[in-house]
């Protein structure tokens, strides 16, 4: 028990330093565009292949770990975070659109490597029949990697008035290089590799539940992105003149305040694990409510500033119970030989979520605003609590 708590320490390690750069990248991309005059859907477009090459990341990410080891997954999705940065260091000449989506392409794929592998890792440090400490641990590291990318969002607006663009990079490529060499020299060899060859046939899963809980998760994320992306930061630039630190400022704030929500909902949902607390269509229907109101108090002309920061605030929260809930089931409806692979495909919906949400983002917000984006993302959290009522009460389930 004492090796999977230390291999379990430096995974939750390594995917935080990730993610603080993942956070912070995605920060000074949107904002330096947004200098250099790009529209909210051109910057939208920067971010299509981080989020296409995700799901193609998650589809064959999880048959990749069960071949090779999930801790070289890791490494592999840190080198080329490393590559991405660096790309983007050339002469502002050379960063056309096309030559950013590849950065940000490398990006995806080095993101959902490295939490396809971070979570699915989690499942191999306990026991079987875990259920409360493994809901406790993924809940950890869920919430943990969000505060970090939530001080990742601080980190992109505060390095870019600091350092500028170039230095910023530099500065994050030079933290990830060192994470990487710790978690290379820590982690034990083939880490989740299955005994036998991994088929490809297996990319696909076959229990309705994971399918039906992989549905659910590409509305909820889409319902968050469709605002969080492109239209929220512009919106606070352009609209409410807010600075570039203070923008990365509120968005660290609202991860972390999320993060840290995620990292306690086992202690709020109770130790029931088919609780009515634990339903997640309960929770979906709930959140669907807070962008409803948002985007009315935005129609009656109330107070922006204030609508967007407390209205954000509360969104988060549900929100983050919604993500937490989903997180512990899917490593939990997934038995040993086949997490790795259960985890990529569920994730390969997360990401096609945000894919659709990021290219909503930008376009949704260029014709109709914030208010357009608010009533998006409410009809698509209404479609994830649609779908979460057909989901299994129990934790665990039939191969």
């Amino acid at each position: 028990m004492e090796q999977g708590i230390r291999n379990y320490l430096t995974v939750t390690g390594g995917y935080w330093a990730f993610t603080l750069t993942d956070g912070a990248i995605r920060m000074l991309v949107v904002l330096y565009f947004h200098q250099l005059g790009y529209s909210p859907l051109a910057i939208a477009m920067l971010f299509l292949f981080y989020e296409f090459f995700g799901i193609v990341t998650n589809l064959f990410g999880g048959w990749l770990g069960a071949r090779i080891g999930l801790n070289l997954c890791m490494n592999i999705g840190m080198g080329l975070q490393i590559a991405a940065l660096m790309m983007l260091t050339v002469p502002d000449a050379w960063l056309s659109v096309p030559y950013v989506m590849a950065a940000q392409a490398l990006s995806g794929i080095a993101k959902d490597l490295n939490k396809m592998s971070a979570k699915a890792g989690v499942k191999l440090f306990l026991p079987e029949h875990g259920d409360a400490r493994l809901f406790h641990w993924v809940a950890v590291l869920t919430g943990s990697k969000n505060a970090l990318k939530g001080a990742g969002f601080f980190a992109g607006g505060a390095l870019l008035a600091w350092l500028g663009f170039r230095g910023a990079l530099l500065a994050l490529a030079g933290m990830l290089a060192l994470a990487l060499l710790a978690t290379w020299l820590l982690l034990p060899a083939g880490l989740g590799k299955t005994g036998e060859k991994a088929r490809f046939s297996g990319l696909f899963s076959k229990s309705p539940a994971v399918n039906r809980l992989s549905a659910a998760r590409f509305f909820l994320f889409g319902a968050r992105d469709v605002w969080f992306v492109v239209a929220l930061p512009v919106f606070l630039a352009a609209e409410l003149d807010w600075s570039f630190t203070a923008v990365g400022a509120f968005f660290a704030l609202w991860v972390i305040g999320y993060g840290m929500v995620q990292a306690i909902t086992p202690s709020l949902l109770g130790s029931d694990p088919a609780g009515f607390m634990r339903n997640p269509a309960l929770w979906a229907f709930g959140l669907a409510a807070i962008p409803v109101l948002l985007a009315g108090g935005l129609g009656l002309s109330l107070d922006a500033e204030i609508l967007v920061v407390a209205g954000l605030a509360v969104f988060g929260t549900v929100f983050a119970v919604n993500s937490a809930l989903h997180s512990f089931l899917i490593v939990a409806w997934s038995d040993r030989e086949q997490v790795s692979m259960n985890v990529g495909f569920y994730y390969m919906a997360n990401a096609g979520g945000r894919l659709a949400g990021t290219v909503l983002s930008g376009l949704v917000y260029q014709s109709a605003g914030l208010t357009g984006c608010l009533w998006c993302s409410a009809a698509f959290i209404l479609a994830a609590g649609l779908i979460s009522l057909s989901l299994p009460r129990q934790t665990t389930i039939a191969p």
